[in-house]
């Protein structure tokens, strides 16, 4: 069997999940207006810090933490703080016995699967706050409001693998949350559990840079800034050169991790997994 052919059902398993995920437009839609609302109360929040306090020691003026919040603000869903659903109902109705006679990798098909979910969930929202925070707003006056571009097509190459770096290192960290699932038989104490860590940790509550200087080191270490924080200052600048390769090797890094560990607990839980009923 050629390389092509072993890849060919990973390759379908992602592409349907992605055309399935794409026709909840309506989804889609409320959630770009929840996340245009939420972003304009944080751009507020921030011009009202900015203008109340000196920001001539600030680590990133107000023009890039406002683009990093609407960078965020797009980005949402890319947010590993939910398991699959799909495999979360695999687990309830017992379907999930079914991977593990495919003659396919489990966890490869259920990593492309849940990167499909993620992936089609991510585009259309970015793209509509693209278009909003990116054009509308300045075309209406607000242009201190904005999404600015970034400083050059360098910056724009950098985010763009830094994005997709995102969505590989998401999908792995939804990945333990998968498996965390069906080894407790249940999402829901998992998800709550996940969602204040990735919203706080990830740059998304606040930008990280922003946060106190002795937790830099600490917050740019961690996991999770490889999903938000990595590519939002790659794109506006605040990085270049060796930082942005020393960014994107850092997200490669816990990839890997991820992935071994990931491998490792599913195996041990597939071996230990029951499915009763008939």
């Amino acid at each position: 069997m050629t390389p092509r052919d072993r890849l060919r059902p990973y390759v379908a398993a992602f592409a349907s999940r992605f055309l399935q995920m794409l026709q909840y437009r309506t989804a889609a839609y409320a959630g770009f207006i929840t996340q245009c609302w939420w972003g304009g109360i944080k751009v507020m929040v921030l011009m009202a810090f900015y203008n109340g306090a000196s920001g001539e020691n600030a680590p990133m003026s107000l023009a890039q933490a406002i683009t990093y919040t609407w960078l965020a603000q797009g980005l949402l869903a890319l947010l590993p703080w939910l398991g699959d659903p799909e495999v979360a109902q695999a687990v309830r109705t017992g379907a999930v016995a079914y991977d593990r006679l495919r003659p396919v990798n489990a966890y490869a098909l259920w990593f492309v699967r849940s990167a499909g979910w993620i992936a089609a969930r991510v585009l259309p929202r970015v793209a509509l706050m693209l278009a909003f925070a990116g054009v509308v707003l300045p075309l209406a006056g607000f242009g201190a409001w904005a999404w600015q571009p970034p400083p050059g097509v360098a910056a724009l190459a950098g985010f763009g693998v830094s994005a997709l770096l995102a969505l590989l290192l998401s999908t792995s960290l939804v990945m333990l949350l998968n498996i965390a699932a069906v080894a407790a038989l249940n999402e829901r104490g998992i998800n709550a559990l996940a969602a204040p860590i990735v919203i706080v940790f990830s740059g998304n509550l606040l930008p990280l840079p922003l946060l106190p200087d002795a937790w830099q080191t600490l917050l740019l270490l961690q996991p999770l800034a490889g999903v938000m924080d990595i590519p939002a200052r790659i794109y506006f600048g605040q990085w270049s050169g060796a930082q942005v390769l020393g960014g994107l090797g850092l997200q490669c890094a816990w990839i890997v991790l991820l992935v071994v560990l990931g491998r490792m607990a599913m195996g041990r839980t597939m071996r230990r997994l029951e499915v009763q009923g008939g």
